[in-house]
């Protein structure tokens, strides 16, 4: 249960991730979670540096999609930006919005690394998979309330993981 659970690796902010490995780890695409992984929750705005970064990923030919459990409008706009791919009312951690973002992608799900803020949803749903998981810091503390439930639950997990030596 709790591999499941674990990342495959865990970064500060998406500019921690070291895109050397990813290639060497023969990943070709990327899910991004939405909310508090490349936009701050209900801002209608994106960082410079993340605009930069995904635009960075896209000029080296990775396949990049949207995976979000909000609803349409919102991811839509985001994914306009970059011209690519989305899945909104994913249910996350259900495989079906996974499994349709790499079909949107046509990847094959070891091909494929989740970038994401939250445990129970992204790295739980991208695990269930085989793809690679990415566990990174949310972008801001302002949240939905039910997630600012889920993260106690996610914080007693960490311990526990830790614990265990599965994650650092």
């Amino acid at each position: 249960m709790y591999n499941l659970l674990c990342p495959n690796l865990v970064v500060k902010s998406l500019s921690d991730i070291n895109i050397g490995d990813i290639k060497e780890r023969k990943i070709r695409g990327f899910i991004f979670d939405l909310d508090n992984t490349i936009i701050s929750w209900d801002s209608p705005t994106m960082q410079p540096e993340i605009i930069d970064w995904i635009h960075y990923l896209i000029n080296e030919g990775y396949k990049v999609c949207l995976l979000s459990n909000n609803m349409a409008a919102r991811v839509s706009d985001i994914a306009s930006k970059f011209d690519i791919p989305f899945v909104s009312r994913a249910y996350k951690p259900a495989k079906a919005g996974f499994r349709r973002a790499a079909n949107l992608m046509k990847l094959n799900s070891n091909e494929i690394a989740v970038v994401g803020d939250q445990l129970f949803t992204d790295v739980l749903g991208g695990n269930r998979l085989g793809m690679y998981t990415i566990w990174v810091s949310p972008l801001s503390s302002r949240e939905f309330i039910g997630t600012k439930i889920t993260r106690k639950l996610e914080k007693i997990t960490v311990r526990i993981l830790k614990a265990k030596g599965l994650i650092k």
